[in-house]
């Protein structure tokens, strides 16, 4: 069989390698490479990277809207399915029209809940228990088609996006093997409509949705902490300067104004409505990320010292 894997960041590698391993990827399609840092250096995709050590066919469009010769390139390939892990564009009908059995995709979120961009990171942000990954039929829609199956995992109260994403990322490997295991053995994808009333969306994460509210309770500015790490962190500030939150544990009732500020021990303590957390990471705009007992014994405060 000739199939195509759409995929662009580490989930995408993850399920890549599966299928690589498991069915067979004649070409891979990722995002184009981009500048990071200061520097503007190049750096490859985890997709990208994992496709060049295997020698696959790499296809890099800067645009897959309106763009003919991107498409005559899958067209010539005549695929039997395009599989499409956290590719970051919403497939036109152009493309879904190609493969002989469709384009599946492998979402990180028990559909239909979380569709869209950041389902991760708004699961943790919500405070939920669990999580999972779904298998899907793709349409024109965002995240909208046939469940083919789901698998579910428990979202830990360590968790972040990084160590989430690594959980979601094997369970979505397990997920996209017992689809190929069956459609080897069958032939046929099996396949139901979502329940739209159940659905919710998870909007594309961005700086102004992290910025802490200190007067919230505990529990969410903690979910907003690890939902918000690795990028962009949860903000707040102090003297004027941006603060970011990496790490934070609870720490008993509050006894302050919220956003306040307490040391004790050489710990760093800051209020919330309910509760006071403890910081554990934290870095100062521009500056390296450090223990919270490094930057409270750096910094001089008083009673009145607070987070805005």
């Amino acid at each position: 069989m000739r199939n195509i894997f759409m995929g662009t960041p580490y989930f995408g590698k993850e399920i890549l390698k599966k299928l690589h391993t498991d069915f067979s990827v004649h070409t891979v399609v990722c995002q184009p490479d981009k500048p990071v840092g200061r520097e503007k250096k190049i750096i490859y995709s985890e997709v990208k990277n994992f496709a060049l050590k295997a020698n696959l066919k790499i296809l890099q469009p800067e645009k897959i809207k309106n763009n003919e010769a991107f498409l005559n390139e899958l067209r010539k390939i005549n695929p039997d399915f395009i599989f499409v892990a956290a590719y970051g564009k919403i497939l036109t009908n152009d493309i879904l029209d190609i493969p002989k059995f469709g384009c599946i995709n492998v979402h990180s979120s028990l559909l239909p809940k979380y569709r869209g961009a950041a389902p991760i990171n708004w699961s943790i942000i919500n405070g939920d228990k669990e999580t999972g990954v779904t298998i899907m039929e793709m349409d024109e829609g965002m995240d909208t088609g046939n469940i083919i199956l789901s698998k579910k995992i428990a979202i830990a109260e360590s968790d972040n996006v990084s160590s989430l994403t690594e959980k979601l990322a094997s369970c979505g490997c397990d997920a996209i093997g017992e689809f190929v295991q069956k459609f080897l053995k069958t032939g046929s994808i099996d396949s139901k409509p979502q329940d739209n009333a159940l659905a919710s969306i998870a909007p594309k994460i961005d700086k102004e949705k992290c910025k802490i509210d200190w007067s919230g309770k505990s529990f969410d500015i903690l979910n907003l902490i690890r939902g918000s790490n690795p990028w962009p962190g949860a903000t707040t500030t102090l003297f004027k300067n941006k603060i970011t939150i990496w790490e934070a544990k609870n720490a008993g009732p509050a006894l302050a104004k919220p956003g306040s500020i307490r040391k004790i021990e050489k710990k760093m303590f800051v209020s919330c409505k309910d509760n006071e957390i403890e910081i554990i990471k934290i870095q100062k705009s521009g500056k390296n990320i450090m223990d919270g007992k490094s930057f409270i014994n750096g910094i001089l405060i008083d009673e009145k010292t607070c987070f805005n």
